[in-house]
């Protein structure tokens, strides 16, 4: 019988455009139930798939710092969010 080979999913590798990174985010913001960790984890996901060197560069912050902020083992502070996000080029914004 042959072997099942598995390889570990790597979401980053499937955001290509804008558009899709704009809908994982808002998806994972959706289903964070206030867990500031999952979105900063998210958004750490579309700074690996854009390069987390040229988002680190953007934002002002060295690469490691930035890697550590948006594992999603912590909660980065919100000036750090908005400094990735305007990096990376997303808007944040309020409905109802």
């Amino acid at each position: 019988m042959d072997k099942t080979r598995t390889t570990l999913y790597d979401v980053a590798e499937h955001l290509r455009t804008p558009e899709e990174m704009a809908l994982y985010l808002d998806a994972c913001i959706q289903e964070a139930d206030g867990d500031a960790a999952f979105i900063a984890k998210a958004l750490g996901d579309i700074a690996r798939a854009r390069g987390m060197a040229q988002v680190a560069k953007d934002a002002g912050l060295s690469r490691e710092s930035l890697y550590k902020a948006l594992s999603g083992e912590r909660v980065p502070g919100f000036d750090t969010i908005l400094k990735v996000t305007r990096a990376l080029g997303v808007k944040l914004h309020a409905s109802i």
